[in-house]
Order: C-alpha cells, then sequence, then structure tokens
C-alpha cells in the first residue's frame, strides 16, 4: 500500500466474545493485507470489539468493524447498538479484573473518542498514523524474502 492510495473494509459481527476475537483476527489480516503495521491496531481492535460485545450489545443485534486507511492515518471505527451506553475510561483499581481497555486503547492510539451514529447507535473510533513500507520490504507487497 502506498501512502496517498485508500483503503477501506468493514464487517459486520455477532455481538458476543467470539465475534470480537473473529474482529481481531479479520482486522490482523487485512492490516497485513494492505502492508500497514498491525500489531497495536489489532490491539485496538480487540478492545473495542470486546467492548461492543459486552457493553453495546442488544440480543440478536450485531456490530459493525470498519477500517479506513489514508493519507497515512488509519481509522478504526467499532459501532454498535447501544448509544445510550457511552465508553467511560476509568482508573481501575490494582485489584479490579477489568477496566483498563480503554487505557489501552488511549495508550495505543495517536486519537480516539465517540461518535454518534444513527440512533440508536454509537461509533467508538481510534486513529493510528503509519508511514508506507519500504519498497521491497516483506510488507510491501514486493518480493522480498522474510
Amino acid at each position: 500500500m502506498v501512502r496517498g492510495v485508500t483503503a477501506s473494509s468493514t464487517q459486520e459481527l455477532p455481538s458476543t466474545p467470539r465475534g470480537a476475537r473473529l474482529a481481531r483476527l479479520l482486522a490482523a489480516e487485512q492490516l497485513r493485507s494492505w502492508g500497514l503495521p498491525w500489531e497495536a491496531a489489532a490491539q485496538i481492535v480487540a478492545e473495542l470489539a470486546a467492548n461492543a460485545a459486552t457493553h453495546g450489545r442488544l440480543p440478536g443485534r450485531s456490530f459493525r468493524l470498519a477500517l479506513h486507511a489514508a493519507r497515512g492515518t488509519l481509522r478504526i471505527e467499532v459501532t454498535d447498538t447501544r448509544g445510550d451506553r457511552r465508553p467511560v475510561r476509568r482508573e481501575p483499581g490494582a485489584e479490579d479484573e477489568g477496566g483498563r481497555g480503554l487505557l489501552l486503547v488511549a495508550a495505543l492510539a495517536d486519537r480516539w473518542g465517540v461518535a454518534e451514529d444513527r440512533f440508536p447507535r454509537k461509533i467508538v473510533w481510534a486513529e493510528l498514523g503509519f508511514d508506507a513500507p519500504e519498497p521491497g520490504s516483506p510488507c510491501s507487497g514486493g518480493t522480498g524474502s522474510h
């Protein structure tokens, strides 16, 4: 993928733990196919998808994962059907078993936030900057060896 090229991918996934895991795997594979760094983005997808499957879930409704790469920025969007439940970044105690997902997103992303969508949905998004792969690198789509 070249820095000026635009690419997008959108998937509807079940609002379940399995759907959240699948979102991470699909995102990692898509980003690898575009020749983009995928590790931090896949972790962000994992956290946002887990939140959608846990806190944004309505029975029988799915969540949407969208990836948009353009002009040196990757935008990750996870849309769920609980617009009435806004994510809250909090400081969990040392003994808390959860509550660190948005702290991790904030640490990995350049920017993140929440946007309203058509009722009853909300979009939780994160953005990461990236550099185009070097020509001939294993991730550039060239024929270089690993």
